[in-house]
This record gives structure tokens, C-alpha cells and sequence, in this order.
């Protein structure tokens, strides 16, 4: 196939109040070709692909589409020139179908006809291997069939160049293989593809090229599979940050929490229920569960957290009962918890770091006879930052200056100075950069070592095979057996978030 250049960007430059996002940006995709865009957060990938979408104009630069210069004035214009765009966080509504859903972004008189388009969604899909069913509720669909509803719509509009963003961190192993098999078809016939990840095996296994963006600026090109990751790694984050953490062996203690038959109803017609979840935990090992979101991995952190009540004795800690207990009590029984919500629940967004540290830590001496002992908290603060590197002006800034690696760094150390006996951390990395996932990762093995229990809730599967002693799957609120990590391949971890493992579930450490 002739190479044809579909979009060159010239000297993107957009800048906001005290950040240069995009700093003279160049990149050329062409015609049929399967691209990366690489970087850590805060490179200015997002931006770059909004200038591209027309969400946000450059303040200088040209794009050039198909050889002609243009104004993507917005996101209109973009689908008009056949730019289309898949956001990691969808945009579809529940309560309507999969046809309503994609007639929503179509000129009116393609959809006047709903039983042809039906037939166009349904031929659509089929041809490129993502098979959808018209008229089920988007309600009802797991996460990769949403994210099939949002490629179908885009490939409705005939658009010839496709964005990614971040496509497969909601995905099974074995659904990431046929959206893989979908782009690879894709490309062959012309389209071109923009794939944002920071997953560097899938980019080195699908990319034709890459350009890798460090601080707003392309820091180098490469043709990922000719590359190791390590080397795409170097590109993103420098020379002098630590790319992996080692993690050694460790032998767990005694038995440490133990919950028998959880079950829970949600009333939230979107929220997913529990049901007898079964497993235990020993000191000094990191047990992970991995699944697709949504999956009832937040009401499970819920639940043993304190933020939902139970009445029984499901869950016991440390030889206690602790289903009726409110969090504050939980935490005094040596229980931490960093939620997957950074702003809102991991800490409040207008308040200090110091306050921040304050609502979780008033247990470590920074309150007596019911008064708050300033210069406490404010050096427990500051130690948190000293320890994790947290890049911030002082501890009286607040939550909502820092970055999200920053401030993720500043939630996880502020529980892991109260030395849990049992940390439950969920998505501790997500959207994090290289630099502080691997100071995360060292701190959760530090605890480990210490002889704490944790237990990691995470859509990352390389971060579980790396760090977890024991690890299964959440689905539909159904936990998988717990087993040695060693012995669980990718393969069959993928079906036991897809559901499929034996109703009767027995904890292999139990």
C-alpha cells in the first residue's frame, strides 16, 4: 500500500496559566499506519490529542490533514473531516441502546431509518470482528463491549483516523486480543490509528512507530518492536529515574484476616453486588485481585473499609468481628486504606496536606484530651513528604496543587507512616507516572517486609504479577480462588475475569 500522509501537526505549541503543555510538537501519521503516543502523565499527550480532536485550539503551530492545511475548530469538525476519538472514559449513556447511543452522533437523516441502522451498526461490527447487538441496553454490556459501541460509532462516521486513549486498561487479556486482531484489520484497509498507552509490551506488540513526549516536548521516535521497553521507558521519564522495582521473596506469617461468605445487596441500579466472597489474608504478603472496573472492586474496599456497614461476622481482623465497626475504629485496630479516588475520597481537594494528613492519622499522637496538636500533624506531614519524595511547596499546600502522582505518593505514605497492620489499596498507580510508581511499589514492599498484610485491588495486571505472593479475579462481584502467583497464567487469569471459575471457590491459603 502507498504511504500517504494523513495528518502532520507543525509546531503545536498550547499553553496554559504557568504550564507549557505542548512546547513545538511535530508528528506525521500516515496513511494506514499504527502510531503511539507515549508519555508520562504530564507530557501533554492529552492536550496534544484535544488540539487533534478540536476539544482546544493551539496557540501556534499548523495541522495539516490529507495535505491541506486546517482549523479543527471543534470536535464536530473533527468527526466532519473523519477524525474520530475514543476517550478512556466513555461517553455513553446507560439507559439508552447501543442504536440510540450511536444515532446520537449521526446527521439526522442517516438515522431517520432505525432498522437501517441497525443493519449498518450490525454489518459493521461484524466485519471488523466486534460483534453488537443493536438493541441491548448499553446498561447491560461489560466494558470492552462499550468500548466496541465507541470504535463502531467512529467507524459509522467513516472515519479515517482513529484515537485511542489508554483502550485497554478496561479490558480481560483475551478481549485486548481481538481489539488488537480489529486494529490490525483497520489499518490494513487504510485507517489510520493513534494509540495513547503506557502499557509498553502491547505498543512494542501492536505499533508500527512511536513518538514519545517528555515534558511537552517529542523527546525521541522509535519502531517499538525493534526496541526493548526498557529503552521506550528511558525516552519517557530520563536517564536518572528508576524504572522497576525488585521485589524479593517473602514468607508469610500468621493469619491475619479472614472473610467467610460476604454477601451484600447495592440499591444502585449501576453499582454492582457482593456475593460470598471468601478469602483470607497472612502478615507479611501482598494478595492482589485483579478485574475489569466496575466489577465490584469499590464495593468490596467499601466493605471492608467500614464505609459500608454489615451486620455478622463475614469479616474478622485479627481475631475480631469487625462488620458492624465504623472506619475510625477499624483504623485502630491497625487497618489503612488508600481508595481509588484520589480528590474526594483520598483526600479533600481544598484542604492542606497537613489537614489531609490529620483525618486518617489523629490516632498517631496529633490529638490529645480532644485538642489538635498543631506542630505534630504539621511534622507528620512533613515527614510523609520527606519519605516519598511528594514535589509540592510545603505541607500547606493544598490537595487539589499537586499531581496525581504526587498527591497519590502523599496519600499512600500518609497511611504507610501509621505502620497498618493491613493496608487495602486500590489502583494505588493508576494514571501515575514511571518515577512514582516505582516509589509506590517500593513502599508497599517495604510494608510487606515490615510484616504488614496488603491487599491490592488493581486493573494493572503486570503490577500484580510483579509484586502479589497470591492473586485472582473480581466479576460480578464473584471473587476467583486466591492462588500462588508462580503457578497463574495470563491465560487463565484472563478467563476468571471474564467469570469463568468454579462457583464453589476454595482459598488456596486458607
Amino acid at each position: 500500500m502507498s504511504m500517504a500522509t494523513r495528518l502532520r501537526l507543525e509546531n503545536i505549541v498550547k499553553e496554559y496559566p504557568g504550564c507549557r503543555a505542548n512546547d513545538g510538537i511535530d508528528l506525521v501519521v500516515e496513511a494506514g499506519e499504527i502510531h503511539a503516543l507515549l508519555g508520562e502523565n504530564g507530557a501533554g499527550k492529552s492536550t496534544l490529542m484535544k488540539v487533534i480532536y478540536g476539544v482546544v485550539q493551539p496557540d501556534e503551530g499548523r495541522i495539516i490533514w490529507n495535505g491541506h492545511p486546517v482549523t479543527v475548530d471543534s470536535p464536530a469538525r473533527a468527526r466532519e473531516l473523519g477524525i474520530g476519538m475514543v476517550f478512556q472514559h466513555f461517553s455513553l449513556f446507560e439507559t439508552l441502546t447501543v442504536a440510540e447511543n450511536i444515532a446520537l452522533n449521526l446527521p439526522a437523516d442517516e438515522t431517520r431509518d432505525r432498522r437501517q441502522l441497525e443493519q449498518r451498526i450490525r454489518d459493521v461490527s461484524e466485519r471488523y470482528g466486534m460483534a453488537l447487538d443493536p438493541r441491548r441496553y448499553v446498561s447491560t454490556l461489560s466494558m470492552g463491549e462499550r468500548q466496541r459501541v465507541e470504535i463502531v460509532r467512529c467507524l459509522i462516521q467513516e472515519s479515517t483516523l482513529l484515537i485511542l486513549d489508554e483502550p485497554t486498561s478496561v479490558l480481560t487479556p483475551q478481549e485486548v486480543r481481538v481489539l488488537f486482531q480489529t486494529l490490525r484489520q483497520l489499518a490494513k484497509e487504510g485507517c489510520s490509528i493513534l494509540f495513547i498507552s503506557h502499557k509498553l509490551e502491547e505498543v512494542r506488540a501492536l505499533c508500527d512507530n512511536a513518538t514519545v513526549l517528555r515534558q511537552g516536548r517529542v523527546s525521541g521516535d522509535c519502531r517499538p518492536a525493534e526496541v526493548s521497553a526498557t529503552e521506550i521507558a528511558r525516552l519517557m521519564v530520563g536517564d536518572d529515574t528508576p524504572i522497576s522495582t525488585q521485589v524479593g521473596e517473602s514468607e508469610p506469617g500468621a493469619l491475619l484476616l479472614s472473610v467467610e461468605g460476604l454477601s451484600w445487596r447495592t440499591d444502585d441500579p449501576f453499582g454492582t453486588s457482593l456475593s460470598d466472597i471468601r478469602f483470607s489474608l497472612r502478615e507479611g504478603e501482598i494478595v492482589g485481585i485483579a478485574g475489569v472496573a466496575g466489577n465490584g472492586q469499590e464495593e468490596l474496599l467499601k466493605a471492608l473499609s467500614g464505609e459500608i456497614r454489615l451486620s455478622g461476622h463475614a469479616i474478622r481482623f485479627a481475631g475480631t468481628a469487625i462488620d458492624g465497626l465504623a472506619p475510625q475504629e477499624r483504623r485502630r485496630l491497625g487497618m489503612a486504606v488508600v481508595p481509588e479516588e484520589r480528590l474526594g475520597r483520598g483526600a479533600v481537594p481544598s484542604m492542606s496536606l497537613a489537614s489531609n494528613a490529620l483525618l486518617t492519622a489523629s490516632g498517631q499522637g496529633l490529638v490529645a484530651h480532644g485538642l489538635i496538636r498543631y506542630p505534630k500533624v504539621r511534622a507528620f506531614s512533613r515527614e510523609v513528604i520527606r519519605r516519598f519524595g511528594v514535589r509540592c511547596v510545603s505541607e500547606d499546600s493544598s490537595a487539589a496543587s499537586l499531581s496525581g502522582g504526587n498527591l497519590q505518593k502523599y496519600i499512600l505514605g500518609r497511611e504507610a507512616l501509621q505502620n497498618p497492620k493491613l493496608l487495602i489499596a486500590s489502583h494505588p498507580t493508576w494514571g501515575v507516572d514511571v518515577g512514582s510508581a516505582v516509589a509506590i511499589h517500593e513502599a508497599l514492599v517495604a510494608l510487606r517486609d515490615q510484616g504488614a498484610a496488603i491487599l491490592l485491588i488493581s486493573e494493572d495486571l503486570d503490577e500484580l504479577y510483579q509484586l502479589c505472593n497470591r492473586m485472582g479475579a473480581l466479576c460480578h462481584g464473584r471473587l476467583s480462588p486466591l492462588v500462588p502467583t508462580a503457578g497463574l497464567s495470563i491465560e487463565r487469569l484472563g478467563q476468571w475475569m471474564a467469570g469463568d471459575f468454579p462457583q464453589e471457590v476454595s482459598d488456596a491459603a486458607a
